[in-house]
């Protein structure tokens, strides 16, 4: 059951896809206050047992208690432990205990702050700061029902093309026809699996989007047709900023449309980024959206199938009016002298020209005709841009699936694309956070998403990378991706680059598999991840595992998150097979009891542990998602009673997948063995 509750003016949002009217009886179990600036309170009683799911893409653990988190779509390069917000904003929450069972959604663009017990470890405190909120209570009577209605409410999670779920390599700095091509070559004849290469701004002439460099790309569309028939296709990065200049298209048709984003005194607002000085498309005008879509059109033409959006929350380096508030401030101390004090205020002056608070109230929307500061609706931009990316997609090219994923997201975004997890470092706390992170982002219906395996910033280790990758395997996003200035990050670079090979097979043997999981839960509007809890909600340890996750309906994983770690503990809930990986034909099966167990894994070895009477198929393997045969199978797992396993394959592009004529049931019988042989 879902109920609305209506308070203030809400703007709209289009996160929500189900139309409800508003309750007129006060809203139960929070008690509401309104405050003298606006703002709306609300408040619960936590129960000292009470577990608390959401928030999509934030810091820490799966439980969210006890931390203080906001909804501010955020540009931050360190995701420690203290960051209140990163790039999205997903506002659901899930309470979870022997009393209660409730979501609360709140459908507002602005600023939101979540005290889940960090002012008192007994109360929930949440705030809007401009009250202007619908509210969303969802009650049923299991965690994953709140999941179902929860993407009933907000609509169905975005499906890529399967040979999106291939590895994919990244790096700032790709910068010609030639480097991607060594990239290509030096993955192909060492048989390191590959289905993509990503362009970061280096591809860009001068970093503007839409162009890119004649000398360095003489013919894109013969280029990326050369790579394709290698099975590898190429996918651009594109930025929110449009380069003030007159003569580049898109700035001279954004200006003559009237497309970007105005100050109060109706001049187009200006703030530097990586071309410099931008102007902003006002992505929450349909004609904005359609101009910006068929902005996209001479890449698709030259044969380009993905995307990945960027710098969308929107990032600020500076404004002309930042700017010149810096220097004002580094004028009045000049003459008298700097001492300690001073010293550090004017570091802040300059270093807080960087999406400043004062810049997002610089600038307006026009929502329905009417101007809307900026900061009220500050969520929704990078989900406006990738709604208006999608909708071009649609016309281009209504048949098929692309591949477009996004830094900055909101609610809603999730039916038009996915995300990655942002910028995050070569840290073994950053892989642990990646894994946390994953249960969050699906429960908001963000499915098609993954880290930056390796680590973007930072030099990462050998042993980091191979563990990083170890992870990748099981989310549907596999990509390594690193920074400009930092350790070269390609798999070939490193003398553990057969290990690291051998893990990738993995994730092609059992990419039919994974293909098919992320597809039902699509489908039915269901988790690809989700935490221990949602299978096991009676099994207190199995509520309070964090470093665990369940894959699907079939499987858990339990990746090494520790630096020079043999192994790690695993809590399983039940009897469950053991498969310790080392490539796609070498494994080890091992049934477990339920219980404790410390599982030896050895830097090349990795776990996936699959429940009792469930099975996880594993195909031969290959180099490229478009050679891999889905009709033969090592089927493995425990099978004590008849059933069967629901393989779903499609042409892995169509742009209106069914589920039931894209199903097969292979059959599970009793057997002692622990594989064996099928064809489908």
């Amino acid at each position: 059951m879902i109920r609305k509750y209506t308070f203030g003016t809400p703007l709209p949002t289009d996160a929500i896809v189900q139309s409800l009217p508003a309750e007129k009886s006060p809203l139960p179990y929070f008690s509401a206050h309104t405050g003298e600036d606006g703002s709306l309170t609300l408040s619960l009683s936590l129960h000292p047992e009470e577990v608390i799911f959401g928030l999509g893409q934030a810091v820490r653990g799966m439980d969210k208690r006890g931390h203080r988190y906001e909804s501010w779509n955020s540009d931050v390069f360190n995701h420690t432990e203290e960051r209140p917000s990163l790039y999205g904003s997903h506002n659901l929450l899930v309470f979870f205990s022997p009393e209660r069972l409730l979501g609360l959604y709140l459908d507002d663009p602005g600023r939101i702050t979540w005290d889940l017990g960090y002012g008192n470890r007994s109360e929930a405190v949440i705030t809007s700061a401009s009250g202007n909120v619908d509210v969303y209570l969802i009650e049923e009577d299991t965690l994953p029902g709140i999941a179902r209605s929860f993407r009933k409410l907000t609509g169905r999670s975005y499906m890529p093309p399967r040979w999106a779920f291939g590895y994919i390599q990244s790096r700032w700095g790709y910068a010609s026809e030639q480097e991607i091509r060594t990239v290509a070559e030096e993955h192909r004849k060492r048989h390191i699996p590959l289905d993509g290469i990503c362009l970061d701004i280096d591809y860009m002439v001068d970093f503007k989007n839409f162009t890119w460099k004649p000398d360095a790309f003489p013919d894109l569309k013969k280029f990326q047709g050369e790579m394709k028939e290698d099975h590898i296709r190429l996918v651009p990065i594109i930025d929110a900023g449009i380069k003030v200049e007159e003569g580049y298209t898109p700035y001279d048709t954004g200006k003559a449309g009237d497309f970007f984003c105005k100050k109060e005194d109706g001049s187009d607002f200006v703030a530097a980024v990586w071309p410099g000085r931008c102007c902003f498309p006002d992505f929450l005008r349909e004609d904005v959206r359609r101009w910006f879509g068929d902005l996209y059109l001479p890449l698709l033409e030259a044969g380009i199938e993905g995307f990945w959006n960027d710098m969308n929350e929107p990032a600020l380096f500076y404004s002309d009016e930042g700017l010149a508030d810096a220097f004002a401030a580094a004028d009045r101390i000049r003459s008298g002298g700097v001492d300690y004090e001073s010293t550090w205020w004017l570091k802040d002056v300059f270093n807080g020209m960087a999406n400043s608070m004062d810049d997002y109230r610089r600038f307006y929307h026009l929502v329905d005709g009417k101007p809307v500061r900026h900061d009220l609706v500050h969520n929704l931009y990078g989900a406006g841009m990738t709604r208006a990316t999608a909708e071009g997609f649609r016309r281009f090219s209504p048949d098929k699936r692309l591949l477009l994923f996004s830094r900055s997201s909101f609610v809603g975004a999730h039916r038009n694309g996915g995300i990655w997890q942002g910028d995050n470092f070569s840290w073994w706390s950053h892989l642990k956070m990646a894994l946390q992170m994953l249960p969050g982002l699906n429960l908001c219906g963000f499915l098609f998403t993954g880290c930056d395996l390796g680590g973007f910033g930072c030099n990462v280790t050998e042993d980091l990378l191979e563990r990083f990758l170890q992870l990748g395997v099981f989310t549907p996003l596999m990509r390594n991706h690193s920074a400009l200035h930092t350790r070269d990050q390609e798999i070939y670079r490193f003398s553990i680059w057969e290990t690291m090979r051998d893990t990738v097979s993995v994730r092609y043997a059992l990419l039919p598999y994974l293909y098919s999981e992320f597809m039902k839960a699509a489908l039915r509007d269901e988790m690809y991840f989700h935490p221990l809890a949602f299978d096991y909600p009676a099994d207190r340890r199995a509520v309070h595992t964090q470093d665990q996750l369940m894959l699907g309906g079939d499987c858990m994983i339990a990746p090494v998150c520790e630096q020079n770690a043999a192994g790690r503990y695993v809590y399983l809930p039940e009897d469950m097979l053991l498969i310790r990986f080392r490539s796609a034909k070498d494994y080890d099966l091992v049934p477990l009891e339920k219980g404790d167990h410390w599982i030896d894994l050895a830097l090349g070895e990795f776990p996936l542990f699959v429940k009792k009477n469930h099975a996880v198929p594993l195909c031969p393997g290959g180099e490229s998602s478009e050679l891999l045969d889905d009709t033969r199978f090592a089927l493995l797992g425990i099978i004590e009673q008849e059933g069967a396993y629901e393989l779903y394959r499609d042409d892995g592009e169509t742009s209106s997948p069914d589920l039931e004529s894209g199903l097969t049931r292979i059959a599970l019988v009793p057997d002692q063995s622990l594989t064996r042989k099928v064809n489908v």
